[in-house]
């Protein structure tokens, strides 16, 4: 391909990545401000609500991986030139996004036996059915919120995600301070921090449907057309794709889970030190993911019109950014541990000061696994813009519980390595992740361009 050519590319993709990158942020910014809140209520809430976090994560992205499926194939709907079929997709991912939220919510509010059984102290228990509480009353709002996020971002339309998830950010932070304050003549602990975010979730959720509704850059797709009777094969379209997205969002965020298990049952200290190191990873985990989400709708137009040698281009083009980005946090989190902590700590309180010196000790741990983490999540971005959602649940669930998990129990536990051990199994799982998804994007492409003449759509296989 010709240079000016790779260029414009280049630059599709950044203009596509950028918004979605300050979306990503925005949305982190509003877990952060939840940690800080948490921090503000003492180690105890912090501890629980971390343990309720960590538990709404692993349900939560198991949905959202199913519902982002709406995303992709409206990406390849719309290369292929077919706006009426990604007008049945995206109705048939707000009624599939209510439904999960309704299976989401009914299940994490009867979580506590399950927590009790795997070893987690009872305090802790309590803090997270707290904040658990009112949390899952985000997840109808932030579900139908992803459906829409995908549709738009997808046919080139990002900018309505970045200015609703920063004002929902904003948002998040005014209410939270309000509340922590008293300014609503309520105390509500983490119960209170839970139902601010699910305010907000919704409100995001009613605001990017009244857009995407009302704007007229969206008539040339016929939402409101048959709502009330969305398509069964769009449904199991959606179904067919998403389940393995959502399995894969799944068995990674279960490492993750696992992780924070771990944690809690080495002590509520080794537990809040893995929430603070946790969530500074989280924040710069977001730059690749934007960038995931972007490399997904450009590889699937391209997919969709038949370019598979472009979608390659892609692919490659997305891990070499991210790969760069990645290696910034790297050096930051190496050279500036404690500046990091200290953003969602107060360092001269003594309360933490046991907290801090063990974050700091694991963002050193995740300063040599960034690159992998960027590259890895970039690479199952770029395999599912092919349509292809197996090969990456297949390998998550290799690398992050045949490799990530038992290496974190083993190190931490029999071992005596302690938290340090559980974040040197989660490096084993993510650069397992990394060379399996980019060796399996290659030999996906490849497959494809064998058995595709040219300027034909393939089937995937």
């Amino acid at each position: 391909m010709e240079t000016p050519a790779l260029r414009a590319e280049f630059a599709a993709l950044l203009r596509l990545a950028g918004p979605l990158i300050a979306a990503q942020l925005a949305h982190v910014l509003m877990v952060f401000t939840d940690t800080v809140m948490m921090g503000l209520l003492g180690p105890a809430e912090l501890a629980g609500g971390s343990l309720g976090a960590a538990a709404y994560a692993l349900v939560s992205f198991f949905c959202v991986g199913v519902v982002s499926a709406t995303g992709n194939l409206v990406a390849i709907r719309q290369g292929a030139g077919d706006p009426v079929g990604a007008a049945r997709l995206v109705q048939a991912g707000l009624w599939l996004a209510g439904a999960l939220a309704v299976a989401a919510g009914l299940l994490l509010w009867t979580l506590r036996p399950l927590l009790l059984a795997v070893g987690q102290a009872p305090a802790n228990v309590d803090g997270a059915m707290a904040f658990l509480s009112t949390l899952v009353l985000a997840l109808p709002g932030f579900l139908a919120f992803m459906v829409l996020r995908g549709f738009t971002s997808a046919i080139g339309r990002p900018g309505p995600v970045m200015a609703i998830s920063i004002g929902g950010a904003l948002g998040n932070v005014a209410l939270n301070y309000a509340l922590i304050k008293g300014w609503f003549g309520v105390h509500l602990g983490l119960a209170g921090i839970g139902l601010v975010t699910a305010v907000v979730m919704s409100a995001m959720g009613l605001l990017l449907g009244r857009h995407v509704w009302r704007h007229p850059g969206y008539a040339a797709y016929p939402l409101r057309q048959g709502f009330f009777r969305p398509s069964r094969e769009a449904l199991r379209e959606l179904w067919r794709l998403g389940l393995p997205i959502g399995g894969t969002y799944a068995v990674e965020s279960g490492l993750f889970t696992f992780a924070a298990l771990c944690m809690g049952a080495l002590g509520s200290l080794q537990l809040a030190a893995h929430q603070i190191a946790l969530q500074s990873v989280y924040v710069a985990f977001m730059v690749p993911v934007g960038i995931s989400y972007a490399v997904t709708f450009r590889i699937g137009q391209h997919y969709g019109a038949g370019r598979l040698d472009l979608a390659r281009r892609v692919g490659r083009m997305g891990m070499a950014l991210g790969a760069t980005c990645m290696l910034g946090f790297a050096a930051l989190f190496w050279l500036a541990p404690t500046w990091v902590v200290g953003l969602f700590l107060d360092l001269d309180d003594p309360q933490y000061r046991e907290v801090v010196a063990l974050a700091v000790r694991l963002l050193a741990i995740a300063a040599l696994f960034e690159l992998c983490d960027g590259l890895q999540t970039i690479a199952m971005g770029a395999i599912r813009g092919l349509k292809d959602a197996r090969t990456t649940f297949l390998v998550g669930l290799a690398c992050y519980w045949l490799v990530g998990a038992p290496a974190a129990w083993l190190l931490a536990l029999p071992l005596g390595w302690g938290a340090e051990g559980v974040w040197w199994g989660l490096a084993a799982g993510l650069a397992c992740a990394a060379l399996g998804l980019g060796i399996g994007f290659e030999w996906k492409v490849a497959r494809l361009l064998r058995g595709a003449p040219a300027g034909t759509l393939p089937q995937p296989g």
